[in-house]
């Protein structure tokens, strides 16, 4: 998997090459067009010149008579219409444009490629059912798997807790439920029960909202609560002040806030998702970390 995520990056940066000089070469090309036309209008214009130069020469060596009789015509012959050559700007090719910053450039492009959510999907806490993207992002319901059972590994649930915890601060996250008829998401306690079976409820370590059938959405509260939707959110932001002990759920799509746990936090959190399962028991509509807006700012430093 390390070496796929390498590779696509050798091929990003293989193919920006390609795009950069292929940029250069269509410069060089009309360029070198330019200079070639200027350069044989020149050529052309001495020529033409250097023959009327001639003609003249042999009618001065000719004899009076003949001489005065051809005089005006030779006059006007003579006479010079060349102007100074015309100075070609920007004929050099653009060093600035093409190596100027080149590395910004390349890196500020490959930021728009890259996605960066705020954090990953702990796969080492994950019930065995569970399949992840391959950038730990996205969650379902799958065929069994057989994983060591170790003791950070959830049995007792069909869920998976993020690899980042918090101990203070504000955080959020947002998730896209998609389709889903059946998942749960919120924060879990780093003390919850992982190998025996507990209600999903603040008192066990749980701060989550779910939907249940398609249809109910339920906070786990004790007892749960259902809750009221004007709309079935497909992306639900998580907001998590930790020394406030707060976990707010928003429907991002309008930003209405759809519930919100309050309580005192005296350990560190965790993401918390299941994907839950569809009614062939097979597969799951899958739950994934949207990825965050990157914004690359350029600042000047004063000395």
């Amino acid at each position: 998997a390390i070496r796929e995520e390498f590779d696509k990056l050798h091929s990003f940066l293989v193919e920006e090459e390609r795009n950069r000089l292929k940029v250069l070469r269509q410069e060089e090309e009309i360029k070198k067009q330019v200079m070639t036309e200027k350069l044989k209008t020149l050529t052309e214009k001495i020529e033409s010149l250097s023959a009327t130069i001639s003609d003249v020469e042999t009618t001065l060596k000719e004899k009076d008579l003949p001489f005065l009789m051809e005089y005006k015509q030779t006059k006007k012959r003579a006479r010079c219409s060349l102007h100074e050559p015309e100075c070609i700007r920007d004929i050099l090719i653009n060093s600035a444009k093409h190596l100027g910053s080149l590395r910004f450039g390349v890196w500020n492009k490959m930021v728009a490629s890259v996605k960066c959510a705020p954090f990953v999907l702990d796969p080492n806490t994950a019930q065995s059912n569970l399949r992840f993207s391959e950038e730990l992002t996205c969650v379902q319901y799958s065929s069994k798997r057989a994983l060591p059972d170790n003791p950070e590994r959830c049995t007792s649930r069909v869920c998976v807790l993020g690899a980042t915890g918090f101990t203070s601060g504000k955080h959020s996250w947002t998730v896209d439920v998609g389709q889903g008829k059946d998942w749960y998401i919120g924060a879990a306690a780093e003390s919850i029960k992982r190998k025996t079976a507990v209600f999903l409820n603040p008192a066990e370590g749980f701060w989550v909202i779910g939907l249940c059938n398609g249809d109910t959405f339920w906070a786990q509260t004790a007892p749960r609560v259902k809750l009221a939707l004007k709309q079935k959110p497909e992306r639900i932001t998580v907001k998590l002040d930790y020394d406030k002990g707060k976990v707010v759920f928003i429907n991002a799509e309008d930003s209405t806030t759809i519930h919100t746990f309050s309580d005192k936090f005296v350990e560190r959190i965790f993401p918390y998702f299941s994907p839950g399962l569809y009614k062939d028991g097979k597969t799951s509509s899958p739950l994934t970390v949207c990825p965050q807006k990157i914004t690359v700012n350029k600042y000047s430093t004063d000395v």
